[in-house]
Formats: structure tokens, C-alpha cells, sequence
């Protein structure tokens, strides 16, 4: 089957609307393609300055960004969001582009540094945990790792559409990491395996999930996957913080940095959220770095009421309060 036919398990009406939907991103990723990299990029980066930074998601951005920086001025705020819209429009019209985004050849896309935490990690022999979030074209990431041969898989979120989803995927395993994995308890088990293979997997970690746990970023809670931390804590993998930068135009660095250090304390549910909190402060640092190139559109801090939906997070952020309460300095033990 085609990548981009109908799956037959559709019902008529989601048919018709997942075809409808699909027809249209087809046709704005055939112009692109049509363009090439470097205008297809220049255009969607004026799409998103022009027009998406006129949407009703720009005020979510305003807010978030008021409540992480309220220092910054009104200019400074626009800029930021205009900027975030461009490297959005960018990032979109790349996907018609994903096979030039590749560390190789005269005139490479996506440059590397770091590359010395990498090569320690992989001679360990360890499973390693590469984390990352929404910065610059955030498939840049796992691409160039996977070249740089890394061998893994990528945990990515099914988009809804399942048309527009399974091309994507296709798009991927072209020039990324050939192993795809959905999120989900069978993505799990096989993120699972492949750690206790010593491979390597790719995530992304700055997205809110409800089923995560509430750990500070930028100084307010917010809902964030324990994924990570726990099987750094269960299997020994090294957890090595990845950024991607967009250098202008469809030019990207990827830097390595040291991996995260942590010493386990034995009480594993505490563990798990303080080795979170140690990851949400390595995003929050790039972040700060280069604000206008993540996406402030996210829905990243709860709603009032939000809770964490497991008995092992609630548990955790108790004994961590507890602790920190404790703490002569006022600070928790990290």
C-alpha cells in the first residue's frame, strides 16, 4: 500500500475528511518540494512571520512567554513570536526536504559538535537516551545521529491523521533512524529492548503529558514525561542532552553535551522525579539560549486542577516535597 492511500480500516466519513485534510498538506508539500530547500524554506518562514503569527496561537505564546519572562518588554515578546513563527513556517516546508537534511557531503545541512560525548557513550556499550525538544527543525536531531552511525529508534507522537502520519513516517525511516517508534505501552516495551541491546533511542521531552509528572520548569510545574529518567535509573543508560540550532536557513547545528550525572538514592519513585526535574533544567537551559526557536504555542504548563494521573508520581512528588522541606539550605537534593 501506497504511504499515502487511504487506510481501508477508515470509516466512510473519517475517509473523507482524513482524504480531505491529506489532499491539502500534499499540496502545499509538492510546492514546497517544487521550490527546493532553500526557497521552499524561505517561504514557509514567511507563511509563519506573515500570517500563522497573525493566529489566535500567538496569544498562548504571549502568555507563556509573559509568565517566563516578565521582565521582557512588549518588542521583545513580538520578536520572539515572530521569529518562533518563522522557524515554524521553516520546519513545516523542510518535511518536503527531509533527504537533504544530512550531515554529509560537500555542502552538508546539519553540522555536528559534541561528537566526543557520543563516541564515549557508544564505546561504554550502554544504552543511551538522546533528549531533546521543539527547538530549530527538531528532526535534525535523530537524523544526524542516525548518519553519524547511531544505531536506534526515534519515538515520535502518530499525528492524527493517519494519511498525513504514515507518510511521515516513510519520510523519516528515509533519512533517519530506520526504527520508528509510537508512543504508547508497545512502543515502551520496545524502547525497553533496544536500551538492553545498548542502542540508542531518540525522544523529545518538552511536551506536556498529564500521565507525566508535575516538576518545575522555568519555576512552574509542569507535566513531564518520566520516561526518560526511569530507565536511566532501571537499566543504567546514559542520558545525553541533545540541541538543535537553526543557523539560518535550512543550516543546522546539533551539539552533544556531557550526559546528565545522577546518583541513585535506592527510593526509585523519588529518584525518577528528581532526575526529571535535572532533564526539565537542561531543556530549560536551551530554551534560555535561543527562545525564538522553541514553540511557545505548547499547552507546556497545566490548567488549575491538573494533577499527576499515577499513584507512582503522586507518591514521588510527596516524598520529594518531604525531603526538600528538610533541606538545610531549602533547596531539594538533586
Amino acid at each position: 500500500m501506497s504511504e499515502t492511500a487511504v487506510p481501508p480500516s477508515l470509516k466512510p466519513v473519517e475517509a473523507i475528511r482524513y482524504g480531505a485534510e491529506a489532499a491539502v498538506f500534499f499540496s502545499l508539500i509538492g510546492l514546497f518540494r517544487i521550490l527546493g530547500i532553500r526557497l521552499g524554506s524561505a517561504l514557509g518562514g514567511f507563511m509563519g512571520r506573515e500570517l500563522f503569527y497573525r493566529t489566535p496561537l500567538s496569544r498562548r505564546a504571549r502568555i507563556n512567554l509573559r509568565e517566563t519572562f516578565p521582565d521582557m518588554s512588549s518588542d521583545e515578546t513580538e520578536c520572539i513570536i515572530r521569529e518562533m513563527w518563522d522557524n515554524l513556517g521553516r520546519t513545516i516546508a523542510e518535511y518536503a526536504h527531509l533527504d537533504k537534511l544530512s550531515i554529509n557531503g560537500a555542502h552538508p545541512r546539519v553540522e555536528m559538535a559534541g561528537l566526543e560525548h557520543a563516541d564515549a557513550a557508544i564505546a561504554s556499550g550502554k544504552g543511551i537516551l538522546f533528549v531533546s525538544g521543539h527547538f530549530a527543525n527538531w528532526e535534525a536531531m535523530p537524523f544526524a545521529a542516525a548518519q553519524y552511525g547511531v544505531e536506534g529508534g526515534e519515538v515520535y507522537r502518530p499525528l492524527n491523521n493517519p494519511i498525513v502520519d504514515r507518510w511521515m513516517v516513510h519520510q523519516r525511516k528515509k533519512n533517519g533512524p530506520r526504527e520508528q517508534i509510537a508512543k504508547g505501552a508497545q512502543g515502551t516495551r520496545r524502547i525497553f529492548t533496544l536500551l538492553r541491546a545498548g542502542k540508542a533511542i531518540f525522544l523529545l521531552v518538552d511536551q506536556k503529558t498529564n500521565e507525566g509528572l508535575a516538576v518545575p520548569f522555568f519555576g512552574r510545574e509542569a507535566m513531564t514525561t518520566p520516561v526518560p529518567a526511569a530507565f536511566a535509573l532501571k537499566l543504567g543508560a546514559i542520558l545525553l542532552p541533545a540541541r538543535n540550532e537553526r543557523l539560518g536557513g535550512a543550516h543546522f547545528r546539533v551539539t552533544v553535551e556531557a550526559p546528565i550525572e545522577f546518583q541513585p538514592s535506592g527510593d526509585h519513585d523519588r529518584d525518577v522525579l528528581l532526575l526529571t526535574t535535572k532533564i526539565n533544567e537542561t531543556i530549560e537551559r536551551f530554551v534560555r539560549t535561543r527562545p525564538s526557536q522553541w514553540l511557545w504555542i505548547h499547552r507546556r504548563w497545566p490548567k488549575a486542577g491538573d494533577k499527576p494521573r499515577s499513584r507512582r508520581g503522586i507518591k514521588a512528588q510527596a516524598r520529594a516535597g518531604a525531603g526538600a522541606r528538610v533541606e538545610s539550605d531549602g533547596s531539594s537534593a538533586i
